[in-house]
């Protein structure tokens, strides 16, 4: 049976090293800073005025292309 590597160790160990260095919040803290919550809040109103946009932007083309469409079919018969 072939030993394993020595990586499996070295990487348990980064492991446990990183569970135990993340700061936790003291009891006095939330947790939240209010400037974090203030910008993701911005940026969930932000992504959803894209999504909107985009949207306007899709039907916008949806209908010129059907214009486009009607376009051709009357130059067609002009012919």
């Amino acid at each position: 049976m072939r030993t394993r590597p020595p990586y499996f160790a070295i990487l348990a160990a980064v492991a446990m090293l990183a569970a135990f260095a993340v700061p936790r919040p003291s009891s006095g803290q939330s947790g939240d800073d209010p400037a974090v919550t203030i910008l993701l809040r911005d940026f969930a109103l932000q992504q959803a005025a894209i999504a909107d946009n985009q949207t306007k932007i899709d039907a916008k083309i949806a209908e010129i292309a059907v214009d486009v469409g009607q376009a051709r079919i009357f130059a067609a018969r002009g012919k």
